[in-house]
């Protein structure tokens, strides 16, 4: 459940555009968008949003985009960072106002640089990042379970850990005093326009609720956001049995509940903005020197440094900054070029509920595609590369597709 899906584009789209309708049936909901640092175009839009009520996903509709969350979350860090307001390296221990410690190596401080790099020490253990309200970011920290007891944090050891962005979502709550869903709206997406949020929380409008695209697994049945055209009854994680009653939340207390790592619900359309914003080198919203932090790779494979969600001996994780996924690197044992042109890209990729999705670009030509397909198999064909056979399908069709500037 960790790599996020990649989507593919819009039906509603000026008639300049090129798109690929598919026929009113069951196959699985696709979108793609195309864009370069001034313009996109929407490139493939099949399927359907809703199944029984044989809506056709456009490139404005929302989905859960997974982990792509990952990247967008640290956008929020990063204009705080900007701000003077966090430090990448400072110990954590002292925004949250309480220690914060590996037990097996209590002599290494935790710093947003090492969570945001997946060089923490946490590791995710039986789904242990998802956190009901009630329950503390402090409370789940003092389960051993949520630590790898081999490695120290930042001794060079990569492992992709959903755990390390409530933690973070936490620090940025603790430092502002502002809920994280509330936060992120305020610092990323309204700053860049986006009908989006977290968790269908702050920052999404009545229509983004009509316009969700519902997940469905490669079963048929239903996995997330069959909303209906409604608000989402409880947007967080509850015990059973428990309300939802969230107006007496601390902010601080539990960066869990709004998905940091996970449950950004944006369209196709508007994640291709996100991918402009980065063809711009972060302009706009980022300072130089944040932005560029931000995409250098913290950590690379040397063949033996790291596990990622099948194991980087799959070649998938290969480079990786400050939530920045960095494809095609050269070095023995990478896997991780789904285009198959040998470029260097940066963005995310999204892996959850049936969805496969990803944000890349080329940051030297500003060229990118902001992509999803849902409904696919865990056991789904490899493709050449690490990633899906179905996702590579829906990189290649998209990059085939006539790329006309509609801004």
């Amino acid at each position: 459940m960790f790599r996020i899906a990649i989507g593919l584009a819009c039906l509603a789209v000026p008639a300049s555009a090129s798109v690929s309708v598919a026929p009113l049936d069951y196959q699985p909901a696709s979108v793609a968008v195309r864009f370069d640092r001034s313009s996109m175009t929407p490139v493939l839009a099949e399927g359907f949003a809703d199944r029984p009520a044989e809506r056709p996903v456009t490139a404005d509709d929302p989905v859960r985009i997974a982990s792509i969350s990952k990247l967008v979350t640290a956008l929020g860090v990063m204009r705080l960072v900007d701000q003077g307001r966090l430090d990448l390296d400072r110990d954590i221990s002292d925004y949250l106002g309480y220690p914060v410690r590996h037990p097996a190596f209590p002599g290494r401080k935790i710093t947003l640089r090492l969570l945001l790099s997946h060089q923490s020490g946490l590791i995710d253990g039986d789904e242990l990042y998802l956190i009901p309200l009630g329950v503390t970011v402090r409370e789940r920290l003092a389960d051993r379970r949520v630590w790898d007891s081999a490695h120290a944090p930042g001794s060079g050891w990569f492992h992709y850990t959903n755990l390390n962005f409530p933690v973070i979502a936490s620090v940025m709550e603790r430092v502002t005093g502002e809920r994280f869903d509330v936060l992120m709206s305020r610092l990323v997406l309204k700053p860049l326009k986006l009908d989006a949020c977290f968790n269908w929380g702050a920052g999404c409008s009545a229509g983004a609720f009509r316009r969700a695209v519902v997940l469905y697994r490669a079963s048929g049945e239903v996995a997330r956001d069959d909303l209906r055209g409604q608000p989402t009854a409880c947007p967080v994680l509850v015990s059973q049995g428990a309300g939802c009653d969230l107006s007496s939340y601390h902010p601080g207390d539990n960066g869990a509940l709004f998905s940091p790592q996970g449950g950004l619900r944006i369209s196709m359309r508007d994640l291709a903005k996100v991918g402009q914003l980065l063809a711009r080198g972060g302009k706009g919203l980022l300072g130089a020197r944040s932005f560029a932090e931000m995409t250098r790779p913290q950590w690379r494979f040397n063949g033996r440094n790291g596990v990622g969600e099948d194991g980087t001996a799959s070649g998938f994780f290969c480079a990786y900054g400050l939530a920045v996924h960095t494809l095609g690197g050269k070095q023995a044992g990478c896997n991780d070029d789904p285009f198959g042109d040998g470029r260097l890209r940066i963005g995310h990729s999204g892996d959850a509920y049936g969805l496969k999705a990803g944000l890349w670009l080329d940051p030297k030509t500003g060229q990118g595609i902001a992509y999803f397909t849902s409904a696919v198999a865990p056991d789904a064909p490899a493709g050449r590369s690490a990633f899906t056979k179905v996702e590579e399908g829906i990189v290649e069709r998209a990059r085939r597709a006539p790329f006309r500037k509609v801004h």
